[in-house]
């Protein structure tokens, strides 16, 4: 949950070229489906936190402890929100639709998904590194897909500055958003973190791709992020 900025995404709508995109996707006309199919998974899990509460959450909720044994919930827990809170739901859904109306036709479904699905992951494992087994942190289950938002949040930034574009506007929402978890305590500050990183990482392979390898760039961009994001909880885990 926090403050999301539509105008610094708008800044950026004209990276969009008539046939390709700068990052060499395929141009596709029509609704970007991808960013629907996140946002009705996001509603659906919602809808079913209101039917049975705790018990669904607690099936997929995140926390350190759980990590190991049932890996899974690095990635499930972004699908849920506070059951009791529509601002944290509505927060990050509309800011999903917001920066997926822009990135996904810019990037290209694929890349768009491994994206959105990889920061939500990096969210996960954040929390994980900078917790500790003899803390309350280990024990303390997050969700919300504000991790995957964060990712997202970070492309746009690498666009912007890619194309030498404003990018005040959203490095000001960047700072409110990261002043936010100071102020209202509960939010998961670590998931904002881990997630814009990957969204930064992510970002600058595909902007920065030469032409003619930008496929292959990308496909080795999220490979090797998925690795990392796999191998750090595997260490993290043996020495704790």
């Amino acid at each position: 949950m926090g403050v999301h900025c539509v105008d610094c995404v708008r800044e950026a709508q004209s990276a969009v070229r008539p046939t390709t995109t700068v990052v060499g996707g395929r141009v596709r006309s029509g609704r970007p489906l991808v960013t629907y199919t996140l946002i009705g998974l996001n509603l659906l899990a919602f809808l079913v936190e209101q039917v049975s509460g705790d018990t669904f959450i607690n099936a997929w909720v995140f926390a350190p402890f759980l990590g190991e044994s049932e890996p899974w919930r690095f990635l499930t827990a972004a699908f849920l929100h506070s059951p009791s809170s529509l601002l944290h739901i509505g927060f990050n859904m509309y800011a999903l639709w917001v920066l997926g109306q822009f990135l996904e036709p810019l990037l290209g479904r694929w890349r768009f998904t491994a994206a959105y699905l990889l920061a939500a992951l990096g969210g996960s494992v954040m929390v994980l590194l900078l917790a500790s087994p003899d803390a309350r942190s280990w024990v303390t289950g997050v969700y919300g897909a504000s991790g995957a938002v964060f990712g997202l949040f970070g492309i746009v930034l690498i666009v912007l500055l890619r194309l030498k574009r404003d990018a005040r506007s959203i490095l000001v929402v960047l700072a409110i958003n990261a002043a936010i978890p100071i102020l209202v305590p509960g939010i998961s500050w670590q998931a904002h973190v881990g997630g814009f990183l990957v969204g930064l990482a992510l970002g600058a392979a595909y902007m920065l791709a030469p032409k003619g390898k930008q496929r292959a760039t990308g496909l080795g961009a999220v490979a090797l992020t998925g690795a990392v994001l796999v191998v750090l909880p595997l260490l993290a885990y043996a020495v704790g």
